[in-house]
């Protein structure tokens, strides 16, 4: 991963941990180069993503800050909707045509994004989805979610509706945010989804939770 991308997702982190919080400035270029020892080119190229994803905004000689991005919250505290949901609404049925489950130790990131310790268990659930028209793959979903004891370790649990299976727990899903960029499929991507390294894909980002 290149470093102003490196530095991109680690300003992500911050925003959706909230520690920088809508309208807030954010460091200027010139702090940035010097607490992650880098040239400004890459810090700018760091920033510039996320003004694409519309997670911050520049303002003339006032600074960088972080804008009310996309928040999805069920007034009624609902489930906030599957993606099975909102294909169903576009006249798409979809379904899972591989799923499996794992135990990882949480990398920095995740573990912060989780609020547990870095190193600690969590689950990972890998899912190819496809349309039931042609069965053709066209989405991939990584999910990290803290590990339970109590929840299934056999794959083939994982192929309905994901938060129907977290509401069998007693866990409702009801807020939400999330971003979209493009990008370059990596090679785990490339093969899943049958494409070459050269055909950009939308990279999806949510973070869900309980309230």
């Amino acid at each position: 991963m290149p470093l102003y991308a490196q530095i991109a997702d680690e300003l992500r982190t911050k925003i959706f941990m909230e520690e920088w919080v809508t309208g807030m400035k954010i460091p200027t270029e010139e702090n940035l180069c010097e607490s992650y020892h880098v040239s400004r080119i890459t810090v700018r190229t760091a920033i510039d993503s996320l003004v694409n994803e519309g997670l911050v905004e520049r303002k003339r000689a006032k600074g960088t800050f972080v804008t009310d991005w996309k928040t999805e919250k069920d007034e009624h505290f609902t489930l906030v909707r599957s993606f099975t949901d909102e294909m169903r609404e576009l006249g798409k049925e979809i379904k899972t045509i591989h799923a499996s489950i794992s135990i990882e130790k949480a990398n920095r990131k995740i573990a912060k994004l989780l609020n547990v310790s870095p190193d600690e268990k969590v689950m990972v659930m890998r899912r190819t989805r496809a349309t039931t028209a042609d069965e053709k793959p066209f989405v991939y979903f990584i999910t990290y979610f803290k590990y339970r004891a109590d929840f299934p370790t056999e794959d083939s649990a994982y192929y309905d509706s994901f938060y129907e299976l977290l509401n069998r727990y007693h866990i409702q899903v009801n807020q939400s945010k999330e971003y979209i960029e493009a990008i370059l499929p990596d090679k785990e991507i490339q093969e899943v989804l049958n494409i070459t390294e050269h055909e950009p894909i939308l990279k999806r980002v949510r973070i869900t939770k309980q309230l």
